[in-house]
C-alpha cells in the first residue's frame, strides 16, 4: 500500500504536533510538581516519614500572698505509642501488658485517645512511675512504636490543706473537648477540673511544644533524635493569690481528722480571701495523672463527703450570726436604737400562738438592743422581728444579699437560700398551711434560711468597715465593695461596739485573746438529722479590722466552740502579719 507524498508529510506534521504537545504537558506537569508544588509534596513526604510528638507545657505556678508555692510542677514521665490503626494499638497494648500492668481502664483510655487524634501518639501513662519507665527502657527494642519522654507533673506541696480552693487537674474528657471553652485542646491533655485550676485554666495552661520522630511504613520509630528542630514548650506566667498559706495550713491542722466544717477568712477592706478551707479534706495529689478507682470510690462513698466544698457550697441555718441582719433592718427603719428595750422582758420564753423559747432558759431580763446582741437574746429578737414585719424582713434580707452568690472567683458556688416574698410560703406550704409566726424563727436565723460560710463572711465585711460589703476574690484584683448597710455612723458604731461586747462579756467571752480586741457573733444552728452546728463570724482587731473569719463546725453543739477556733486563727494571722511587717521594716 502506498501513500501520497503529501499525505506522509501531513501525517508527520500531526505527529510532531502531538509529540510537542505531549512533551509540553509532561514538562508542565514536572515543573508544577517539582517547582510550584514542591513544598506541598515535601510536606506530604515528611508527613509520611515523620510523626509529631507533643511536648506538654508546664502549668503556671500558683503562689500565696507571700510568695509561698501552692501549686508547682515536678519532673515526670509519659509513655505513649505510635500505631497505624486501632487494631495495631490493641495488639501493642496486649504485648505491653505482658511486661507491665495495664488494666482495662487504661487500655480503653489509650484507644479513646487514639481515635480522637490518630496522628498523635496514644498516651498510655501520662504520669508513669520510674519503675515502669525503667522496665520499658530495658525492653524498648521489643516495642518499636514506643515513646518515653519527660513531662511536667502537677504537684501540691500541701495537698489536703488547699484542696477546697485549688482543685485539681485531670485529663480532658470527650464532653469537654466539644465545649467552646476548650477549642484547640486535644485528647490526652491535662486541664483544670475544679477550684482555681478550673477557674483560671486559660491563664494556667502551658503552651504545648513539639518534637519529631522518624518512622517506617509500619509506624515503627527508626530515629527519634535530630530529625527536625524541636519546638520547645512554654510555661505561662505564675498566678499570684491573696491566700495566706500559713493560715490555710493552720486551719487544716486545727480541724485535723475529727472536726467537720469550713473556714473562710477575708481582708474586709479589699475582699482578698486569706483562707478558704473545708473539712474533711482529701489529697489532690492523688488525682494527678488519673485518680485510682479505689480512691475515688472511697471519697464518693465517704459518709462525710470530703469532696463537698462546705465553704462555698455548704448551706446552713446562720442561727444567731444572722441576728445582726435583724438588728440592722430595725435600725434602718427607725424602729429601734441601740438603747431600745422590748415590751416583754426575756424570761426564757415568749408566747405568740405557741411558746417560743430562748436559748437561755433562765432568761436575760429587760435588755437593750446592744445587750441583746452581746447575750444573743432570742426573746428580744422575736419581738424585733414582729416590729419589722415579715414582708419587710424578707425584703430586707434580699437587699442585704442573702439570696445572692458572692461572686468569688471559684466555680460551683452555691446560691444561699432566703425567701424573697411570702409567695414562697404559699407555694411551699399552701396559702393556709403556714403561720405568720414564721417571722420569729427567721428573725433569729432559723427556719427557711440557709447561708454559706462565704456569704456570711461577706456580710460581716460590711459590719466591720463602713457598711460596704467586699466581693471575695482569691486572685488579686481591684477591690469591689457594695453599700448594703444604710446606717448612720453612730448606729454603725453602736453595732460594732455590741459585737465587741459579745467577745468581752457575751456568748464568746471564753474565746478572748490577750492583747487582741475581737468583735463577732456566735450562733448555734439547729440541724436536721444531726447535732447542732456551731457558728462564729467576727473580725479583728475590733477598732481597725484586718481580718474577717467565718467558721462553722458541724455537730459543734454551741457557737462558743467555733469562736475559740476562729479567734486562734485571727491571732495566728495578725501575729504573723506583725512579725513579717517588722522584718520588712528592718
Amino acid at each position: 500500500m502506498s501513500y501520497h507524498p503529501n499525505s506522509v508529510l501531513r501525517r508527520a506534521r500531526v505527529a510532531r504536533v502531538v509529540l510537542v504537545a505531549a512533551f509540553l504537558a509532561l514538562g508542565g506537569a514536572f515543573f508544577r510538581a517539582q517547582v510550584l508544588r514542591n513544598a506541598e509534596f515535601v510536606l506530604a513526604a515528611e508527613s509520611n516519614r515523620l510523626r509529631e510528638v507533643p511536648l506538654p507545657g508546664a502549668r503556671g505556678i500558683i503562689y500565696d500572698r507571700h510568695g509561698e508555692i501552692i501549686a508547682e510542677n515536678l519532673p515526670g514521665y509519659s509513655v505513649s505509642i505510635l500505631s497505624p490503626s486501632s487494631d495495631s494499638l490493641k495488639a501493642a497494648l496486649r504485648s505491653l501488658s505482658r511486661v507491665i500492668e495495664i488494666d482495662s481502664v487504661q487500655q480503653a483510655l489509650a484507644l479513646r485517645r487514639y481515635r480522637a487524634a490518630p496522628t498523635r501518639p496514644a498516651v498510655i501513662f501520662n504520669n508513669a512511675s520510674f519503675q515502669i519507665v525503667s522496665v520499658l527502657e530495658e525492653r524498648r527494642a521489643e516495642f518499636p512504636g514506643l515513646i518515653i519522654q519527660s513531662a511536667p507533673k502537677r504537684y501540691y506541696p500541701d495537698g489536703e490543706a488547699v484542696a477546697a480552693l485549688i482543685g485539681y487537674t485531670g485529663e480532658i474528657s470527650e464532653a469537654e473537648l466539644e465545649k467552646e471553652r476548650f477549642t484547640g485542646y486535644k485528647a490526652g491533655q491535662q486541664v483544670g477540673k475544679a477550684g482555681l485550676e478550673l477557674q483560671y485554666e486559660e491563664r494556667l495552661r502551658g503552651r504545648e511544644g513539639q518534637r519529631f520522630v522518624e518512622v517506617d511504613a509500619l509506624n515503627r520509630v527508626v530515629r527519634d533524635n535530630g530529625v527536625r528542630p524541636d519546638v520547645p514548650p512554654e510555661a505561662p506566667p505564675p498566678l499570684r493569690t491573696n491566700i495566706d498559706l500559713d493560715l490555710q495550713k493552720y486551719a487544716h491542722s486545727y480541724f485535723g481528722d475529727s472536726l467537720r466544717g469550713a473556714v473562710v477568712a477575708m481582708d474586709p477592706t479589699t475582699g482578698g480571701v486569706l483562707t478558704l478551707y473545708s473539712a474533711p479534706s482529701y489529697d489532690i495529689n492523688r488525682f494527678v495523672g488519673g485518680i485510682s478507682p479505689s480512691y475515688y470510690r472511697e471519697l464518693s462513698s465517704h459518709r462525710y463527703k470530703p469532696m463537698y466544698n462546705r465553704a462555698l457550697q455548704g448551706r446552713y441555718p446562720p442561727a444567731s450570726t444572722w441576728k445582726l441582719a435583724t438588728a440592722v433592718l430595725g435600725l434602718e427603719r427607725g424602729l429601734v436604737t441601740m438603747d431600745t428595750r422590748m415590751p416583754q422582758p426575756c424570761t426564757g420564753r415568749y408566747y405568740y400562738g405557741r411558746v417560743f423559747k430562748c436559748w437561755d432558759k433562765r432568761g436575760h431580763g429587760d435588755v437593750t438592743l446592744a445587750q441583746a446582741i452581746a447575750k444573743s437574746c432570742d426573746v428580744y429578737f422575736y419581738q424585733l422581728g414582729l416590729k419589722i414585719g415579715l414582708t419587710n424582713l424578707l425584703a430586707g434580707g434580699v437587699s442585704l444579699g442573702f439570696r445572692d452568690r458572692t461572686g468569688i472567683d471559684l466555680p460551683n458556688e452555691n446560691r444561699p437560700f432566703w425567701p424573697a416574698t411570702t409567695e414562697y410560703f404559699d407555694r411551699e406550704y399552701g396559702p393556709r398551711g403556714w403561720n405568720p409566726s414564721v417571722v420569729l424563727s427567721l428573725s433569729i436565723g432559723q427556719a427557711d434560711n440557709a447561708q454559706t460560710p462565704l456569704n456570711m463572711a461577706r456580710f460581716y465585711t460590711a459590719l466591720a468597715t463602713d457598711g460596704r460589703a467586699a466581693t471575695p476574690h482569691i486572685v488579686a484584683r481591684e477591690p469591689e465593695r457594695k453599700q448594703i448597710l444604710n446606717l448612720t455612723p453612730a448606729q454603725l458604731k453602736g453595732v460594732q461596739d455590741a459585737l465587741s461586747d459579745v467577745v468581752t462579756r457575751g456568748t464568746a467571752a471564753g474565746a478572748q485573746i490577750r492583747g487582741l480586741t475581737i468583735a463577732g457573733k456566735t450562733g448555734t444552728a439547729q440541724m436536721t438529722r444531726q447535732e447542732d452546728a456551731a457558728w462564729f463570724v467576727g473580725y479583728a482587731p475590733a477598732d481597725s479590722p484586718k481580718i474577717v473569719v467565718a467558721i462553722i463546725i458541724e455537730e459543734g453543739l454551741h457557737g462558743s466552740t467555733a469562736a475559740k477556733v476562729a479567734t486562734k486563727l485571727m491571732e495566728r494571722y495578725l501575729k504573723t502579719k506583725l512579725t513579717m511587717s517588722s522584718v520588712t521594716n528592718d
